[in-house]
């Protein structure tokens, strides 16, 4: 049995998804029901005594970062029989820049998965391919999107392929110990991934970019920590973190090179036209 953690979110989704086409036994830790494929247990992470009911019978675990208390969740999760952990990790943790609060995070997870005495395999993704959802209120209301970091090129991977990548990681011998960067197969500007949106969809849209001071306040303004937004300033406006590389990843892990953002936007096609 494989628990899948972050299940209704972009990368635990696909995890899950991934689970079932291999015919392997999945759960899936929500915070409330949910419309998915597998069993569903109710529990938070942040509280490990919630977790019983989910951690039955599980040999593996696909983990997102970042909960209050990594060491005492890790250590409920090997009393309870778990063998392995592939965690969601971030290159955050490399960036030349890893006093920020995301880098923190990162690390601090890592480091307790590390410490923890079980099997483990981190995945450090470039950025996701499904942060263009964050698109569609403006695409919504008009045909320009305003968005940061105009200038910052990123081989964005599909969450498609990091659950590729996770799932063999839990069910195949030899990524133990074993830290996989991914990346998709082109380095895109944002408005180079506006343009492929807007063949997919059929439509004539305009990329303006903002300054970084616009950035700040963008940010800001939808309510975004004062420490997070210090974190992608340094990151894609200081230039900290570098997401252009191309990694051969994917297709060393699955043995099928991985999608571009062509394909992500053809499979997402219907939540852009809602």
């Amino acid at each position: 049995m494989i628990l899948v953690t972050g299940a209704t979110g972009n990368a635990g989704g696909e995890v899950v998804q991934a689970l079932v086409r291999a015919g392997e036994k999945a759960r899936a830790l929500v915070r409330r029901p949910a419309d998915l494929p597998v069993e569903q247990v109710v529990g938070d992470l942040d509280r490990p005594e919630s977790l019983d009911a989910a951690l039955h019978g599980v040999r593996g675990v696909f983990l997102l970062p970042g909960y209050r208390d990594m060491p005492g969740l890790l250590a409920r999760m090997r009393q309870a029989g778990v063998e392995r952990v592939v965690l969601l990790s971030s290159l955050a943790t490399v960036a030349t820049d890893t006093r920020n609060a995301v880098s923190e995070y990162m690390i601090d997870s890592e480091t307790a998965v590390r410490e923890s005495g079980l099997a483990w395999t981190f995945l450090r993704p470039n950025a996701l391919m499904s942060n263009a959802l964050r698109w569609l209120p403006q695409l919504r209301a008009g045909d320009v999107v305003r968005d940061a970091f105009g200038d910052v090129p990123i081989a964005s991977v599909d969450p498609y392929d990091i659950a590729a990548v996770a799932v063999r990681a839990l069910l195949d011998p030899g990524h133990e110990g074993r830290v996989h960067p991914l990346s998709g197969p082109e380095r895109l500007l944002p408005a180079q991934r506006l343009a492929v949106l807007a063949e997919v969809l059929g439509r004539d849209l305009r990329f303006h970019a903002l300054s970084d001071e616009e950035a700040r306040a963008d940010m800001a303004g939808q309510h975004m920590p004062e420490k997070y937004i210090h974190a992608f300033l340094s990151f894609y406006g200081a230039g900290t973190l570098d997401e252009s590389q191309i990694y051969p990843t994917v297709e060393e892990v699955t043995g099928t090179p991985p999608r571009t953002f062509h394909q992500w936007a053809v499979a997402h096609r219907a939540a852009f036209s809602r």
